[in-house]
Order: C-alpha cells, then structure tokens, then sequence
C-alpha cells in the first residue's frame, strides 16, 4: 500500500515525506551518514511554520526546519 501524509494548516499544503527528505539532506550536509539514524522523530508545529526534529533520541542531535 502507498501512503501519503500531509500536514494542512491555513490554507498550506505540505507532503511530509518531503519533509522527511529536507532532514535527511540536513543530516548528511552537517557530515552525518543517513545509516547512522536509528530513529527520527519529528514535531510539526504548523502554527510556527516549523517541523522540530530529534535524531536517535538525543538533543545534540536535533533541529528545526521551516515547513
């Protein structure tokens, strides 16, 4: 099964594997191999035009990406 996900919030539109695919590119332009993620966890926060991220759990390894 294919499966879309979107977040929609005043009239905007945004494809989370989009989403997905600007953290991945985050993670690897700081030096980081996308093989060295075991979890992401992302908050969207549409309000704030933001997605929050965290990878492996840990707080040095976090950061936001606008929506």
């Amino acid at each position: 099964m294919k499966s879309n996900v979107y977040v929609e919030y005043q009239g905007q539109q945004t494809l989370m594997k989009d989403v997905l695919a600007k953290v991945k590119k985050e993670w690897t332009a700081a030096g980081n191999k996308i093989k060295d993620i075991d979890t992401l966890d992302m908050y969207v926060k549409p309000e704030e035009h933001k997605v929050y991220y965290v990878v492996n759990g840990e707080d040095e390894t976090s950061g936001s990406l606008d929506l």
